[in-house]
């Protein structure tokens, strides 16, 4: 088994464990690989949560590049609701994971298809 797709089996676990999602495993690998070398960076591969800087860059970098959303609170709002849903206290929020939930959340998975 590669390390990325040992990579894709942890945030899977964590989607089921710690965020009672069942992963669509097609769109979870799509958007670990658009993640690039960042997942195998202990500091770039997390998102911390409690951060406002790296909320902003999460909205910025993601949601409106990325996905091509419009700024707008809700983006904020959904950052929120998917870092509370992974748990705020959970230290290692992974940034695939993260990203993951705001596609679903967004209903983007054509971004990935």
């Amino acid at each position: 088994m590669s390390r990325r797709d040992e990579l894709i089996a942890t945030y899977a676990d964590d989607l089921r464990n710690k965020c009672g999602v069942e992963p669509d495993m097609d769109l979870l690998r799509k958007v670990t690989i658009g993640c690039g070398p960042a997942i195998y960076n202990p500091d770039a591969s997390t998102v911390a949560g409690s951060q406002p800087s790296e909320l902003e860059t999460v909205k910025n970098n993601f949601l409106i590049k990325k996905l091509g959303l419009a700024d707008g609170p809700e983006l904020m709002e959904a950052i929120n609701k998917v870092i509370d849903q992974y748990g705020r206290s959970e230290r290692n929020k992974y940034r695939a994971v993260v990203y993951y939930l705001l596609v679903k959340h967004f209903g983007k998975e054509d971004v990935y298809g």
